[in-house]
């Protein structure tokens, strides 16, 4: 959240529109917001501060709906891969119960870590049909319980600007995973563009679209940015659609990070292989999935690199039954 954002709410509290939540917030959580580091991902300090105040600087009349709060996690499906394919609205149509009766909108959030809740959008709830209907096709996870009840629900794109940016503490409850809205303290206002920590060279795993926007908004993903320009590798990408693989390298002064910011660019990276690919299925790049096989120092000569490669594409066997041609 830059400066500008944080002045914006003090400012509202002298506001004749500004909530009740905005005319008690005191000097101290004032001075806290304009402490936001833009490129930070945490708060500087803890702050008491209820998310409600940053969401009604967008829409204050829709916090006078009757509203339901929702925290997505599943034991065995990744759900952020329903965001990325635009298949969200879908999964939250449709309920085992009558969860949304009697309410009118839907604040959804996606589980991280022990407790915390990232925003993902919020949305208006209309009728309610006893019959789910099919999942629609290209839908991730086909074998999911399709449920009893679904919901008709309209996004609200007024909030979009805070998609994917604030996180709340949802509290130890997180097997309540829907309720009433109620205050819920706000821990991050990540800034724009920002897709996930760092993780670590071994736990790298992103499909085409993070890889996308980590390349470009170096300012919200740093870490990113100075990791993978730190050293040099061997790498694996997935096509998920058909889970065919294809095994590269990359060296020279910026590492990872220059390697896989041509894919950004050219979406095949100049492979003839996945050039072909998507003369045929275009838009094939969307289900690419990259991770890092084996970390290599910079100091390494291509040709060093390269037999590193080699060696993994015999473990793969990615030239008989893969993407690589040599």
């Amino acid at each position: 959240m830059n400066s500008a954002a944080g002045r914006s709410i003090v400012e509202r509290q002298s506001t004749p529109t500004a909530s009740h939540h905005l005319q008690h917030v005191t000097a101290r959580r004032q001075a806290s917001i304009e402490r936001l580091d833009p490129y930070r991902t945490t708060l500087r300090e803890p702050m008491e501060l209820d998310f409600r105040l940053v969401l009604e600087q967008l829409d204050p009349t829709f916090f006078t709906k009757k509203i339901k709060l929702v925290r997505h996690a599943h034991a065995t499906h990744d759900l952020s891969l329903l965001i990325r394919r635009g298949f969200l609205r879908e999964y939250e149509e449709r309920q085992g119960k009558p969860r949304f009766d009697g309410v009118d909108a839907v604040l959804s959030f996606m589980g991280e870590g022990r407790t915390q809740a990232r925003f993902v959008g919020a949305s208006l709830v209309g009728r309610r049909r006893t019959k789910p209907g099919r999942w629609p096709a290209g839908y991730p996870f086909p074998d999911m319980k399709l449920g009893n009840y679904r919901y008709e629900l309209t996004p609200q794109p007024q909030f979009e600007p805070m998609h994917d940016r604030l996180v709340i503490d949802w509290g130890q409850s997180t097997r309540s995973w829907h309720q009433h809205l109620r205050s819920k303290r706000l821990l991050e206002i990540r800034p724009e563009g920002h897709v996930t920590e760092f993780p670590g060279y071994d736990d790298v795993l992103l499909d085409f679209l993070s890889l996308e926007r980590i390349v470009n908004n170096p300012d919200a993903n740093r870490a990113w940015h100075m990791a993978l320009k730190a050293v040099a590798g061997v790498y694996l990408i997935v096509d998920t659609e058909t889970g065919n693989q294809y095994v590269g390298s990359a060296y020279g002064a910026r590492g990872l990070l220059a390697r896989w910011t041509n894919y950004v660019k050219l979406l095949h990276g100049g492979n003839v292989q996945l050039k072909s690919l998507l003369q045929e299925h275009p838009g094939r790049h969307r289900a690419f999935q990259f991770t890092i096989l084996r970390t290599l120092p910079k100091t390494m000569t291509a040709r060093e690199v390269i037999a590193v490669e080699g060696l993994q594409k015999a473990k793969l066997g990615t030239r008989a039954f893969g993407l690589n041609l040599n």
